[in-house]
């Protein structure tokens, strides 16, 4: 059986180096990542075995997420499993969506095109259940939204830091 597949593309007018660091700088991820939230970046260690420990805090509550990276190719590709979690960092099911996976194996990559740059994001469930595979399934048309309000928020951000 094959697995869903959530595929966001998207080309930005600023060198791969340049968009590379806006993912794996706390200052400049901490930016756009979670339009709409305060995102507070814990630990950023971008290496194999490394973490990404994530809060986003809105509404007077907190969301946490853990992030294991399992290959970092600079300034090429990012491949991590992406997980809710406690407070604790400890992967959890997610309160607001009880079925959604609790692990998404995430591959961004980075492509030179000219003076651009070239990014793919393809999330995928991870040693999901079916009833995990289902949900991913039926949100996936639903997924552009943050995505795609983060994209926005990023490329301003490309912009501002090429001037």
């Amino acid at each position: 059986m094959s697995l869903p597949e959530y595929v966001l593309e998207r080309r930005f007018n600023a060198p791969r180096e340049l968009v590379w660091r806006t993912w794996t700088e706390p200052a400049l991820l901490s930016r756009w990542y979670g339009p709409g939230v305060e995102t507070v970046i814990h630990k950023l260690d971008v290496r194999p075995g490394g973490l990404w420990l994530n809060e986003m805090r809105f509404g007077g509550g907190s969301h946490y997420q853990r992030v294991e990276y399992t290959e970092v190719v600079e300034p090429e590709k990012l491949v991590w499993l992406h997980s809710v979690s406690d407070e604790n960092w400890d992967p959890s099911s997610n309160p607001m969506m009880p079925d959604w996976p609790r692990t998404l194996l995430t591959t961004v990559t980075f492509t030179e095109a000219g003076e651009d740059t070239e990014m793919r994001l393809v999330w995928t469930p991870h040693d999901a259940t079916d009833a995990e595979v289902s949900c991913f399934a039926g949100a996936i048309s639903g997924l552009d939204q943050g995505w795609g309000k983060g994209m926005e928020m990023l490329a301003e951000l490309l912009g501002e830091l090429k001037n």
